[in-house]
């Protein structure tokens, strides 16, 4: 067995051509992982006493590259290179995943070097040329992987404008639909007012005069609240977001943020629970846009948790120079078919049908994080909840020029 630290790329030198178990060791500096780190460096080192392979520990600050070709979203995390197929473990499941696969592993690299047997050793001049060609794969991998993501950032840009345009049609089909049903509550209510009017008054029909005046009232109220999200929203969709970045605290923006919505929960007796790291890194973007974006989603998640419930917010580093935002619900969770399509500014869940508002919030809330080079995404499974989560870019100190 062999262990290294690396700064430089990592190429695997062999002096055998023997099949061996080639393993990444992907770390950081954060305190809390340090156990975890230990823990599976001592297996492996009491591993490496029976059985050979090669262990390379890198600090994902020194190899960013290699984090992007490997597409890790955590650290720890420990890669699997050799034998194929690739496989990665991450975070405090790497040492119970480890022990799991081990024995597997062993009975795959035993018949690759059965046949290693049959077939002979291979020229260690071709085992240099291939180490080489690896390298140069690799650093052609994470260019091509940098120039698919630009492109694919243009292509949503551009399909972003297109739905700018659909919207203001779109928002006159909304309008005739969703206001048509307070709208005949209210005229029969009126209607009903009227022909009351006509009769000899009586205790019955002065409650019932009063009744029918509050729900005239209650569905003029629907129609004002309607109105009046319809176009702060249909607003922001249809003009350019003025986004005006800066370094901020993500943790500062939850928790005064959830001051704001403190009633709210306590009205309904929802618990929430709160999983923000103090040592979260510093964000880049724009505060008061990014607390619509929480304040949206926790507000969705109070709407559809029911009384006595649980609502979750969680904060989490992401290896990918990326903070991750989870808020969590238990509610009655949204269709397969249906998860992208709750993110556009037209579509309506069937649950939502007499709920007040039109949903537009999610397609605002895609808008400024994706303005802000981050995703916004929801996994959902009918009667279980729905788990919302958006990421944004690490607020990274560059150097002064």
């Amino acid at each position: 067995m062999s262990s290294e630290n690396h700064s430089d790329p990592v190429e695997f030198k062999a002096t055998s051509v023997v099949p061996q178990l080639q393993l990444l060791l992907f770390t950081d500096a954060r305190i809390s992982h340090r156990a975890d780190i230990k823990q599976v460096q001592d297996y492996l080192e009491t591993l490496g006493q029976d059985h050979d392979f090669s262990l390379e520990i890198i600090d994902i600050k020194e190899q960013p590259q290699l984090v992007e070709l490997y597409r890790l979203v955590a650290t720890p995390s420990l890669v699997k290179v050799f034998p194929k197929p690739m496989q990665v473990f991450a975070g405090s499941s790497i040492l119970p995943d480890l022990k799991r696969w081990w024995s597997q592993w062993q009975d795959t690299l035993a018949d690759l070097r059965q046949r290693h047997k049959e077939f002979g050793d291979r020229p260690a001049s071709n085992l240099s040329v291939s180490t080489e060609l690896d390298a140069e794969r690799r650093s052609h991998s994470a260019d091509v992987m940098r120039l698919s993501d630009e492109i694919f950032q243009l292509h949503r840009e551009k399909e972003e404008l297109a739905k700018q345009i659909e919207f203001k049609d779109q928002i006159l089909a909304m309008l005739a639909h969703d206001l048509r049903s307070p709208l005949t509550g209210t005229s029969i209510a009126l209607e009903t007012l009227e022909i009351i009017a006509q009769r000899p008054e009586t205790a019955k029909t002065n409650d019932l005069k009063q009744q029918l005046y509050q729900q005239a009232k209650s569905q003029l109220q629907i129609m004002n609240r309607m109105i009046t999200e319809l176009l702060d929203e249909s607003r922001q969709l249809s003009t350019k977001l003025d986004i005006k970045p800066r370094r901020m605290n993500l943790n500062d923006l939850c928790q005064d943020i959830l001051k704001q919505l403190e009633s709210r929960f306590k009205r309904r007796s929802i618990n929430l629970i709160v999983d923000v790291p103090l040592d979260l890194p510093e964000v880049y973007g724009d505060a008061e846009l990014l607390r619509q974006v929480i304040v949206n989603l926790l507000d969705n998640a109070i709407k559809y948790s029911s009384e006595n419930g649980e609502v979750k917010l969680i904060g989490l580093h992401r290896t990918l120079q990326k903070v991750q935002v989870t808020i969590i619900d238990h509610g009655h969770g949204i269709p397969d078919d249906e998860q992208e399509k709750i993110f556009e500014g037209h579509f309506r869940l069937k649950r939502d049908s007499t709920k007040e508002g039109y949903g537009l919030g999610l397609a605002v809330c895609r808008r400024i994080i994706q303005a802000h080079h981050g995703r916004i995404w929801v996994d959902s499974t009918l009667g279980q909840g729905s788990e919302f989560h958006f990421t944004l870019p690490v607020c990274v100190d560059r150097p002064t020029l």
